[in-house]
C-alpha cells in the first residue's frame, strides 16, 4: 500500500512549469512522478529486502505499549530504509528532520494510545519506523505500506515534509486504515482512506497541542509551502477548495459537498479531490458538537473504521450510514452527536 500527501495532479502541474526561476521545483516534481510510476510497476527496492518496521515492540497485557521509534537518513537516495540515525530513547540528533519526524511519530502514537487505546499503528505495538532525507529535493512523503518516508522538498514550492505535523499523522494513518477497515484506494473508497487520513492527521496536530474544534486551523499541510506560494496549506477540511490559488499551483480543486464532485478516472478516480465532502463532513460535526475533536467526533469515526462494518469499496453513503450507527452506539440515537452526523452529511448532500 503507498499513498502520499502531494496529489499526482499537482505534481504534473508542477513538472510542467517553464518560468526559469522554478526550475528545482520542474525537476522535483518529475523524479516524484518517476518515483510514483517506479512504484506502480514494484520497483521500489529495500536495501535489506524487508522493511524493518516488520519488526514488532513487545506488547504489554492490557495496556498500550511504549512507542518503539527508529528514524534513517536516506541521504539522498531512494534506497530504504537508509542509515540509522536516532532510535527510541536518544538524544535529538540535531537534524530537523530526524528530530521533527521523531517527535511527530510520538504524538501520533499517543493520540491513538491515549485516546482511543489502540496499541500503536497495528493495535500490536508495530514499532514506528521513518525515513527522512528520501531522494534528491524529494517533493513527496509517503507511506509504503510499512514505514513513513520524507522527502525534502525543492525548497522553492515546498520546503521539508517532516515540517507539518499533521501530514506525519496523515501518513501513519493509512496504516491505521490499512489494518482495519482497508479501504480500496480508488474512487469514493479510496477518498474516504484519504478522508480518514486528513481527519487523524488534524486530531494528531490539535491533540499535541490541546487545541478545540473552534481554535484549529483545520489545515493539513499547512507550513508545507514556502513563501513564493499563494496558499495556507494542501487542503482545509473547514472550507474544501480554498487552501491554495497560486499561479503554478493553479487553484484548490477540492469540491465541498456532492453538488460538485469531481468525476475523473485520474488520481484513482479523484482520491485526494473528493477527499474534501467527507473532511468538511467531520469538521460539521466536530464544531457543532465543540469542544476537542478527538473526543465524541473522533471516536465516532474512529469507531466506524475500526468496527468492521465497513466494505473495502464503501461509498460515501455506506461511510456516512456506519457513522450514524457509530453515534448512536456509543451516544444514542436522540443524542447531540449523533443529531451532528445527521446533519453534517446533510449538508454535504450525502444520503444516508
Amino acid at each position: 500500500m503507498y499513498c502520499s500527501i502531494i496529489p499526482p495532479y499537482l505534481l504534473r502541474r508542477l513538472s510542467r512549469v517553464e518560468e526559469p526561476r522554478m526550475e528545482a521545483a520542474r525537476q522535483s516534481a518529475k523524479e516524484a512522478l518517476g518515483h510514483l510510476r517506479r512504484v506502480q510497476a514494484g520497483r521500489l527496492t529495500s536495501a535489506a529486502g524487508v522493511s524493518p518496521v516488520a519488526q514488532r515492540a513487545p506488547a504489554t497485557t492490557g495496556a498500550v505499549a511504549p512507542a518503539q521509534r527508529s528514524i534513517f537518513d536516506a541521504a539522498g537516495a531512494e534506497t530504504l530504509p537508509g542509515a540509522l540515525v536516532r532510535q527510541e530513547g536518544a538524544p535529538a540528533a540535531g537534524d530537523l528532520s530526524v528530530d521533527e519526524a521523531y517527535t511527530g511519530l510520538g504524538h501520533t502514537h499517543r493520540l491513538y494510545g491515549d485516546v482511543y487505546g489502540r496499541n500503536s499503528i497495528d493495535d500490536a505495538a508495530l514499532a514506528l519506523n521513518a525515513t527522512v532525507h528520501f531522494g534528491r529535493l524529494y517533493d513527496n512523503a509517503f507511506w509504503d505500506g510499512s514505514q513513513m518516508v520524507f522527502g525534502d522538498g525543492d525548497g522553492e514550492v515546498f520546503q521539508r515534509f517532516t515540517k507539518s505535523l499533521s501530514v506525519i499523522g496523515h501518513e501513519l494513518a493509512h496504516g491505521v486504515t490499512q489494518f482495519t477497515a482497508a479501504l480500496a484506494y480508488r474512487n469514493q473508497a479510496g477518498a474516504l482512506n484519504e478522508s480518514m487520513s486528513d481527519v487523524f492527521g488534524a486530531l494528531v496536530e490539535q491533540y499535541s497541542s490541546g487545541q478545540s474544534a473552534a481554535q484549529a486551523s483545520w489545515l493539513i499541510g499547512q507550513g508545507l509551502f514556502t513563501d513564493q506560494v499563494q496558499g495556507a496549506a494542501l487542503r482545509s477540511m473547514s472550507a474544501p477548495g480554498t487552501a491554495y490559488d497560486d499561479d503554478v499551483l493553479g487553484k484548490d480543486p477540492q469540491p465541498d459537498s456532492m453538488d460538485t464532485y469531481v468525476r475523473t478516472s485520474a488520481d484513482n478516480g479523484g482520491v485526494h479531490i473528493n477527499s474534501g465532502i467527507p473532511n468538511r463532513a467531520f469538521y460539521l460535526v466536530a464544531t457543532a458538537v465543540g469542544g476537542h475533536a478527538w473526543e465524541a467526533p473522533g471516536r465516532i469515526w474512529y469507531h466506524t473504521l475500526t468496527g468492521g462494518s465497513l466494505p473495502e469499496t464503501a461509498t460515501f453513503s455506506v461511510f456516512a450510514r456506519a457513522t450514524s450507527a457509530s453515534a448512536i452506539a456509543l451516544y444514542g440515537a436522540d443524542s447531540t452527536e449523533h443529531d451532528a452526523v445527521k446533519n453534517a452529511w446533510d449538508t454535504v448532500k450525502v444520503k444516508l
